[in-house]
């Protein structure tokens, strides 16, 4: 189908007919994860297959974007404001509507390989057809499939020098695609939605015009892109991003993970290339042990990053000088993104100098060695691949998509991609992060488990933990020590539990109790530690700034506080007497303005106020 000049549309129904022509009506359609999936095309094809029993359509894709619902009063009432800055003209995936009604034909079905983090656990359809399979497999899961049109959206170009399209946001498995067409492996319809919203980014994302089939073009393939809001970052979470950028090696190579450890990972990173004395005392006042730092100084030499996700922090990484190593002409190598309004800004403004040291690539040569591995192994050096867990038990063992249950949360990802080839390269380490804890219907639970009925990472490829209470280093540890570490970065209020359970199954002496210093992992003690600094200030909750503005900041961290205890009446109860009791500062009364309750008129809106006075900080 290459060599060809694309056939332009500019009218969604004609572009369905001239899909339905070259294919047939049995349909089996790729879309790419997350922010390149072509929703214009996609929305077509599931319409008329909705009007049409006699085609079947098959969906393989991953990372469905969707426009938030809220859960709660307070939540409506903090989104809607947000919707027109966030969501407004991002078309819905109609396959995904249906999909949540339960209204889906039978003549459409959806697989994905990963679930909007949390967001289908209830979704039988969803559940059911998940397909457990890593980033780097799914491309070899899609060829034999006998996928038969890909539909992506892709950016025109910019720039003079800049030829043909660019597949943007996700090259991730589209380029292996078009590689293997070329090669005879596959025979497929390529459809490029293009959308002069999406940035034009360089590196093997950069595709001839020849490479596409069909366009679809004009108004109405043009559409906002879809924004992700910023989380708040947590006090746990800053502990874990300073002791994280501590190990992280002049001249070395970074991945890190989405989320709000990932902002705070970054964070600190800044504050260790611009503000050391800061860092190092508030990495002093964690008072944890760091049996694997290297000398915290601020990078000369610079860092180069091999990345599954281009996450926001990396942009400021670029621009405050720290991503400065080069490999092949580019500092960062990434797979695929999506981002917030800010990160969209970022980008767009970056130098065009800048820009360009950015590379977007498959995910075969991010989240792999297999191809150019002596290139690779040259130039991946000190690597630190940094990535977020749910759970992690006492023997290494790391549950990051799944519940013991069978339930998907999101999914493997390219996770064991980069745990693998931390072992693999020379000098390389894997880190797991997460909490100590987590809260939940007002009840505590350890994050760190004796065991669990489900593993992402299995125990043998058990390398670096951290937690807000320290970093615990279990490469080459035998299963005793190993639990020792993991008791030392786990909640004290725990510990005795985990203890029982390894002496139960033989795992650690009878007479085995935990160090006395040990008993100080506590949120209080780790409050005071940090808050008790005149660096304090530099931890703040949005530390690579948001979209919001002063008062959303705080609404933000309010409401997610107020999750934590929703379902325990006990919690809620106790919130609402503390706020009944709690007199507002002008910022609260500018919070309480923003979500209409600053006069309450019925006794429902007295108790949302009552509450959000309670978690207001």
């Amino acid at each position: 189908m290459t060599g060809h000049r694309p056939q332009s549309f500019k009218d969604a129904d004609q572009l369905v007919d001239a899909i339905i022509d070259r294919v047939g009506k049995q349909i089996r359609l790729a879309l790419p994860l997350g922010l390149g999936k072509a929703n214009g095309v996609a929305n077509a094809l599931v319409k008329r297959a909705c009007q049409d029993d006699g085609i079947s359509l098959s969906i393989q894709t991953a990372l469905t974007l969707e426009v938030p619902i809220a859960g709660s009063e307070l939540e409506r009432r903090f989104l809607e404001p947000l919707m027109e800055t966030f969501f407004s003209g991002y078309p819905e995936l109609r396959y995904a509507r249906l999909m949540r009604a339960g209204d889906l034909p039978d003549n459409i079905s959806v697989q994905e390989f990963f679930l909007a983090p949390g967001k289908w656990l209830n979704n039988q359809a969803a559940q059911q057809n998940y397909l457990s399979v890593n980033y780097t497999h799914a491309l070899n899961t899609l060829l034999r499939s006998g996928f038969n049109v890909l539909a992506q959206q892709i950016a025109p170009p910019e720039r003079e020098n800049q030829k043909g399209f660019s597949l943007s946001c996700n090259p991730d498995i589209s380029v292996d695609l078009f590689r293997a067409r070329a090669e005879g492996k596959a025979d497929f319809l390529s459809v490029g939605q293009v959308n002069d919203q999406l940035p034009f980014m360089g590196g093997d994302a950069e595709r001839s015009v020849e490479e596409f089939d069909l366009l679809f073009t004009g108004e109405q393939a043009g559409f906002t892109l879809f924004k992700l809001p910023h989380q708040p970052v947590s006090l746990a979470d800053h502990a874990i991003g300073l002791q994280a950028a501590s190990l992280v090696p002049d001249g070395g190579t970074l991945q890190v993970g989405i989320g709000s450890i990932g902002d705070a990972i970054c964070h600190a990173l800044l504050l260790r290339q611009r503000k050391n004395n800061d860092y190092r005392k508030l990495l002093d006042a964690l008072g944890a042990a760091n049996p694997v730092a290297v000398s915290p100084t601020s990078f000369s030499h610079g860092l180069y990053s091999s990345s599954e996700m281009l996450v926001e922090g990396f942009l400021d990484l670029l621009e405050g000088g720290i991503l400065k190593r080069e490999v092949d002409g580019a500092v960062l190598h990434a797979g695929f993104f999506v981002g917030s309004p800010l990160f969209y800004e970022k980008l767009r403004k970056l130098p065009d100098e800048l820009r360009d040291k950015i590379a977007m690539m498959p995910v075969s040569f991010t989240n792999q060695l297999y191809h150019q591995e002596e290139a690779k192994r040259a130039a991946r050096t000190d690597a630190r691949f940094i990535n977020s867990a749910l759970i992690v038990t006492a023997l290494g063992a790391v549950v990051s998509d799944g519940l013991e249950n069978g339930q998907v949360v999101s999914g493997v990802g390219g996770q064991y991609d980069f745990v693998a080839m931390a072992f693999a390269l020379d000098g390389a380490r894997s880190v797991i992060t997460l909490p100590a804890t987590r809260t939940s219907g007002g009840r505590t639970e350890s994050n760190i488990r004796w065991s669990y009925g489900h593993v992402t990472i299995p125990r043998h490829l058990r390398d670096i933990v951290i937690t807000e209470y320290g970093i615990a280093d279990l490469r080459d540890q035998s299963d005793a020590e190993t639990i020792r570490r993991m008791l030392a970065v786990t909640d004290a209020r725990f510990q005795d539990e985990l203890v029982e359970s390894a002496k139960s199954a033989g795992k650690l002496p009878g007479n085995y109790k935990v160090p006395e210093p040990l008993r100080r992992n506590t949120p209080e003690i780790l409050k005071e530690n940090l808050l008790n600094t005149d660096q304090s200030k530099r931890l703040s909750i949005f530390p690579l700034g948001s979209a919001f503005d002063e008062n959303e900041e705080r609404l933000a961290l309010a409401l997610q506080d107020l999750s934590d205890q929703a379902g325990s009446k006990v919690a809620i109860a106790k919130l609402l007497l503390k706020g009944w009791r709690k007199k507002s500062d002008d910022r609260a009364v500018a919070a309480l303005v923003r979500m209409g309750l600053d006069q309450p008129g019925t006794a429902r809106e007295w108790f949302y106020r009552f509450l959000l006075q309670a978690v207001l900080r």
